[in-house]
């Protein structure tokens, strides 16, 4: 049967709408969500959720999908804020799956009592600033009426699943699945024939556990990816005492995270060979990340081109079929401008007697039929067919509600060229509206759980600011909030990010501004603490 409407990602719950006033509103249930609940309530003020399923987890409880797991190293993939948590909690493995890490945010929600304060199965479709009370009226899909005085999206980065729209997709019989919203119930690919289109971090992850049970699985690939071996593995109680003792050392570091530092324009090409024995220890340990191999790896092509090749040739050793080999390495974007995947087993799995790769760019899809995926030169009939087709990252989550600033106009209209922000935290002509991990923030490059909780941190200091000067709302002035984004997108200019078209650029949605929207420099949160040491230089409390 056709299960397209398992792949809508919340059904409402039917219930009595309510109203309420609060002093913050936090939307989504998430990392960032959950930590902001617990701040703005231990700060004394009133606090309500919002949450579109049925439960906390934010992307890790809509992305089930077979071999979800974070690419951040767990011990670090946590929260810092309190040591009474980082000794309770014990991780398995370097890299968590997503059952551990959403067992880790549920046993948050219930160690600091937060599940009271949100309201599940919920999605707001509207929000209006009033300037005269000050306060955002806020609309849910559930006819609840909420006014806060501050209003704070931690929607996340990746919540909007991206469905592209083949032709006659509806006439497919079979099973249809999206990796962001994969079902609570097991999906048993025992012996059927499964197609998966996209190889982003989902389909790396998924591909190699699906094809272990399926009768054929049939890989259609756009864009071939960069991808490393994981190198997963247990992890013990020394390593958690480890990691605990360095605990204000890796605290401390964080002040200087940047993905390009200063330092990256001016490093010398170190000799290739040097290069290449620096890679082969980081494919053989997984001790390490290979875009801090050499400081200047995103800003020179020579250096970034020995990785590149480094790469591809271990892709050619471990792939049999030369053909196939060489649909897996033809990538035309440098090495690591795309968030790097982190694999177990991914190229080996194209060895095995039920797994084939389409290269879409050669035989590309011309529409869905009855029983497969027509081609342009072939039927492939499927059982099955699995997106991995990622999400509209960044923005999509913040205009997929109705928001509406100063004089009415709309988030929309004001990003209609792309979005622009202050920090990407704030939007010009939008106080009191707080923008967890937005666009203008490092947010997605690196651990974006640590920036939530960064960003979290810093919203608390700019309300505490106003509180304590007589302030009610909280703006951005203009010819700081276009300085900010003249600095996102020149820092973005040094680097090889342009070079591809990549979703941190907007390019994997038709039609979306063609614009960086992640903060790659260094220092960010160092650039934070200076502006709130300048009396929050740049906002406007009036």
């Amino acid at each position: 049967m056709n299960e397209l409407t398992e792949m809508t990602c919340a059904t409402p719950t039917k219930r009595e709408a309510f109203h309420a006033q609060v002093d913050v509103l936090v939307v989504g249930a998430g990392f960032a969500g959950l930590y902001a609940l617990h701040k703005f309530r231990s700060l004394g003020y009133s606090v309500r959720g919002i949450e579109a399923a049925d439960d906390v987890g934010g992307t890790w409880y809509w992305n089930r999908y077979p071999g979800a797991r974070c690419d951040v190293p767990s011990l670090q993939y946590s929260y810092t804020w309190s040591p009474e948590l980082r000794r309770e909690w014990r991780w398995s493995e370097k890299y968590a799956t997503q059952p551990e890490i959403l067992r880790y945010m549920q046993y948050v929600a219930t160690r600091f009592d937060l599940r009271p304060l949100i309201d599940f199965s919920t999605r707001v479709t509207s929000a209006r600033f009033d300037a005269t009370s000050g306060t955002w009226t806020i609309r849910t899909d559930a006819g609840d009426t909420i006014q806060a005085r501050y209003f704070v999206m931690a929607t996340g980065n990746l919540s909007v699943p991206l469905f592209p729209k083949l032709q006659e997709l509806e006439a497919f019989r079979g099973e249809i699945y999206h990796t962001g919203c994969w079902p609570k119930t097991p999906v048993d690919f025992q012996g059927k024939r499964v197609g998966v289109i996209g190889t982003g971090s989902s389909g790396v992850q998924a591909i190699p556990i699906i094809a272990e049970t399926a009768g054929a699985l049939t890989v259609f690939q756009r864009t071939p990816n960069y991808s490393v071996p994981a190198r997963n593995g247990p992890l013990t109680e020394a390593d958690h005492a480890k990691f605990e003792a360095q605990m204000t050392e890796f605290i401390a570091s964080l002040e200087s995270f940047g993905r390009v530092h200063s330092s990256a324009f001016e490093a010398p090409i170190p000799p290739r060979e040097a290069q290449i024995e620096r890679y082969e220890d980081l494919w053989q340990t997984g001790r390490g990340s290979f875009l801090y191999a050499f400081p200047n790896i995103l800003t020179n092509q020579e250096v970034n081109d020995c990785a590149a090749e480094f790469v591809k040739q271990k892709i050619r050793e471990t792939v049999k079929d030369p053909k196939t080999a060489a649909a897996l390495t033809a990538m035309t974007s440098p090495f690591g401008v795309k968030r790097l995947c982190v694999d177990t087993n991914y190229f080996a799995t194209y060895n095995r007697s039920n797994v084939r790769l389409v290269d879409l760019n050669e035989d590309p899809i011309e529409r869905v039929t009855a029983s497969g995926i027509r081609t342009a030169g072939r039927d492939v009939p499927l059982d099955m067919i699995v997106f991995a087709t990622g999400f509209d990252a960044m923005t999509g989550a913040l205009l997929g509600v109705d928001i509406r600033g100063l004089e009415g106009v709309s988030l929309k209209d004001a990003w209609n060229d792309g979005p622009v922000s202050y920090l990407g935290l704030m939007v010009h002509g939008f106080p009191n509206l707080f923008t967890v991990t937005g666009p203008g923030s490092p947010s997605v490059i690196g651990n974006v759980l640590l920036h939530g909780e960064h960003h979290v941190d810093t919203i608390a200091g700019l309300i505490g600011h106003a509180a304590k000067n007589g302030r009610r709302t909280i703006g951005v002035e203009l010819p700081h909030q276009v300085a900010w984004q003249k600095h996102v997108a020149e820092v973005a200019e040094r680097t090889l990010f342009p070079k591809a078209n990549s979703w941190y650029l907007g390019s994997n949605i038709p039609g979306k501004p063609r614009v960086f929207m992640p903060y790659v420099g260094e220092g960010y949160r160092r650039t934070c603490s200076e502006i709130a040491a300048d009396g929050y230089r740049g906002f406007q409390f009036t």
